[in-house]
């Protein structure tokens, strides 16, 4: 009798991979499109809602430094920028000394809004996470860390130093 092959530990690591990547993805995508409703209502599309983000990890930025972190060009962030100064999520400002730069912040209406939403979907996963038990509490927060610091290892710490929120 031929002894079974053993399953290739590498070829079970990836699928498992796949399926924690799949099963990431379908969740991120429905609390995505729950809190989508609220964003049109609010009257913020998620591309001003992800420039308000740029802004807040990066602070006040020259028009051409947030077309680069957009990945488009300056006309397009222009573009973007204006609808959202329509909307008072923005507000532009020339640099002194060189009239030819012009610096974009959030406004305080823009920062209230993006904090409200950040409120709400806070809110929800806290109301998800009510629904679990306290073993599940446990393996979750356990398995959020051990993500978290497979972050880090991935990408460094460079990015976390930016960010007015994380500590």
């Amino acid at each position: 009798m031929k002894p079974r092959d053993a399953p290739d530990p590498s070829v079970q690591s990836s699928q498992l991979i796949d399926s924690v990547v799949d099963e990431l993805h379908a969740m991120i995508g429905s609390l995505r499109c729950a809190g989508t409703a609220r964003m049109v209502k609010a009257g913020i599309s998620m591309t001003h809602l992800h420039i308000l983000w740029v802004l807040e990890h990066h602070g006040d930025l020259p028009m051409s430094r947030l077309a680069d972190l957009l990945d488009v060009s300056v006309s397009n962030a222009t573009g973007l920028i204006d609808r959202m100064e329509e909307r008072g999520l923005v507000e532009r400002s020339r640099v002194a000394d060189d009239r030819r730069v012009v610096i974009v912040q959030a406004s305080a209406q823009g920062v209230r809004q993006r904090d409200e939403i950040e409120a709400l979907k806070q809110d929800r996963m806290r109301a998800i996470l009510g629904r679990l038990t306290p073993d599940q509490l446990t393996r979750v927060h356990g398995a959020i860390g051990d993500l978290r610091t497979a972050v880090i290892d991935e990408m460094g710490t460079d990015h976390l130093h930016t960010h007015p929120q994380t500590t």
